[in-house]
């Protein structure tokens, strides 16, 4: 390998190792926010991110009895409610898509395992609560035939009644790294040179798959 080569690498690792939690949380915020079905929940991420709110408050308290100067105090503060409001802002939008996809996430089992414990428990109680109010409001006093929570009548052949995200969105998207030649149909005639840092405007539909992987973040 030469030395240019040795130089890119050691750039690309002190690079990866200087990504802090805030910063792939604000990522991870970001592709929840652009994609139109829900992404799968980074548990070590939000727990680390949860340890070290939890450190920022104790420092705060800290400095509280010492006497800090202001100044320092207000910039550990900043940092606390960045933090905060970005956590809270993840898993707000992540409630959202449940309570609006709760009927077609509870359906898909790839789609829960996504879900974090509490976020399987409050779609499972959304939906428990849904199909009660709606049986005891509006399906009980339907023909029979028409009284389906998820389908429109006897003759639907599928839950033509439960809300799904539209996966042909068109979303904005970055790459992280060189994919190449990229495939976007089943057929092969649509394909795009995917290249490091360049912006694109493609189907979510297409992308998803590099976008789980972490190849693509939307933004």
């Amino acid at each position: 390998m030469s030395s240019w080569e040795d130089e890119d690498s050691a750039a690309a690792a002190a690079a990866a190792e200087a990504t802090t939690d805030v910063e792939l949380l604000k990522r991870a915020w970001r592709n929840e926010k652009a994609s139109p079905e829900i992404l799968r929940f980074d548990s070590p991420l939000v727990s680390r991110v949860r340890e070290q709110i939890q450190l920022l408050e104790e420092t705060l308290d800290d400095f509280a009895e010492s006497g800090v100067d202001d100044l320092v105090v207000s910039l550990y503060q900043m940092d606390l409610d960045r933090t905060l409001f970005l956590l809270r802002s993840y898993l707000r939008l992540r409630l959202q898509k449940i309570e609006k996809y709760m009927m077609h996430i509870s359906k898909s089992g790839d789609l829960l395992s996504r879900l974090s414990q509490q976020e399987q428990r409050f779609s499972k109680s959304c939906t428990e609560m849904m199909e009660k109010h709606l049986e005891h409001s509006v399906l009980s006093k339907l023909p029979y035939g028409y009284d389906s929570v998820t389908r429109q009548s006897l003759s639907s052949t599928e839950d033509d009644m439960v809300p799904e995200p539209q996966l042909d969105t068109f979303v904005f998207c970055k790459t992280k790294s060189d994919v190449g030649a990229f495939q976007l149909d089943d057929i092969g005639e649509e394909v795009v040179d995917l290249v490091a840092d360049d912006l694109y405007v493609l189907r979510y539909k297409s992308i998803k798959g590099l976008v789980e992987s972490g190849q693509i973040d939307l933004i």
